[in-house]
């Protein structure tokens, strides 16, 4: 597998706030889409997330992100070393994501930027 580069998932309460925040600190301009009932922006490698504590929760269930140049790759690779697939693959606003436990017992996300 090809990993690309890894981001951060930060739960915050204001997202424009926290926009402001990141995009000061890294340089970066802010991605903005919704998950669910889930509003996300990515700016640089944070994934800033706001919304019901009921999806969050969820959410924070998983590790990092982790870009990918194909999913399906990914999922291959996950599969050879016992990875238990928790959800996926889907495509989602930036391309396609698998979610897997590794068997340590981790959780991450794979994303790609392909399009469905």
């Amino acid at each position: 597998m090809n990993i690309l580069g890894t981001s951060l998932r930060v739960c915050v309460d204001d997202l424009d706030h926290a926009i402001d925040v990141y995009e000061r600190l890294t340089g970066a301009e802010a991605l903005r889409f919704h998950r669910g009932g889930v509003a996300v922006a990515a700016v640089g490698c944070f994934f800033l997330m706001s919304g019901p504590e009921r999806e969050l929760s969820i959410l924070r269930k998983i590790t990092a992100t982790i870009a990918v140049a194909d999913v399906d790759e990914a999922l291959d690779d996950l599969t050879a070393v016992g990875a238990q697939i928790i959800a996926g693959p889907v495509p989602t606003p930036i391309g396609r994501n698998v979610v897997a436990r590794h068997p340590d017992g981790s959780v991450f996300e794979y994303v790609d930027r392909k399009q469905a």
